[in-house]
């Protein structure tokens, strides 16, 4: 559970990203901090552990993006979402929207479900699978109104796995530390091959943390190929550039 300092500190954070926390959503975030600490002793989630930068560097960090999340938004995936960031936390500011989590090791997911139970989180699905076959597959390909991911991949390889996932229209925002500017110069030919347009790049810092953080908003303005996302292994190995 977070202290009250803590949960203070979360709610005067969130609300430099223009979110108003209610209790109910705070006390949503101490349990999951709670199951987080917990369940990373027996398996590794996260090598962040102490409340505080828990509220700072996991649950701010991913509220980050949630002013760039368009209101007709209805579905998004989080790609690679490890220990449930940013998608958990943007379900529990966002009740309305249905939320994908999509990881590709099991025990990550069976933690992601036990937090979606707990919090008593509707319309929030953990799927274990690759991004690449993921994005290859019918069902989900081209069907999301936004994708996120943080911390997964280098921008190239982040092209291919997430704009063959999002609707024409949509959008992916890709969650980047400081070499953002240089893998924005690397990612022009997958941009051009994969249907993708930047609409912005916003830069930050992440508060009570001095961390330059960047949000990547990219517009997905035409079908991706569907030779894309290339099999398992291959975008990481040659990626477009």
């Amino acid at each position: 559970m977070l202290s009250e300092k803590n949960i203070e500190l979360l709610r005067e954070g969130a609300k430099k990203y223009n979110v108003v926390l209610s209790n109910e959503q705070t006390d949503k975030f101490s349990h999951y901090a709670r199951l987080l600490v917990e369940w990373n002793e027996k398996i590794n989630l996260t090598s962040i552990t102490d409340p505080e930068e828990i509220v700072i560097k996991h649950f701010l960090d991913s509220l980050s993006v949630a002013e760039y999340i368009p209101n007709e938004t209805k579905a998004l995936v989080d790609v690679g979402t490890g220990a449930g960031f940013p998608g958990i936390p943007l379900k529990i500011i966002r009740e309305n929207l249905k939320v994908t989590l999509l990881d590709s090791l099991a025990k990550r997911i069976n933690f992601l479900n036990e937090v979606c139970n707990y919090l008593n989180l509707e319309d929030i699905f953990s799927i274990h699978s690759r991004a690449e076959d993921f994005g290859a597959d019918k069902k989900y390909r081209e069907s999301f109104d936004l994708v996120t991911a943080r911390a997964v991949a280098s921008l190239p390889v982040l092209l291919e796995y997430c704009l063959p996932l999002v609707k024409v229209g949509g959008m992916f925002i890709a969650m980047k530390g400081p070499d953002a500017k240089e893998e924005l110069k690397e990612s022009q030919k997958a941009f051009d091959i994969l249907g993708g347009d930047i609409e912005g790049v916003k830069s930050f810092t992440l508060p009570y943390s001095g961390i330059e953080r960047y949000l990547i908003l990219i517009r997905k303005c035409r079908h991706s190929p569907t030779k894309y996302p290339r099999k398992s292994g291959i975008p990481t190995k040659r990626p477009i550039k």
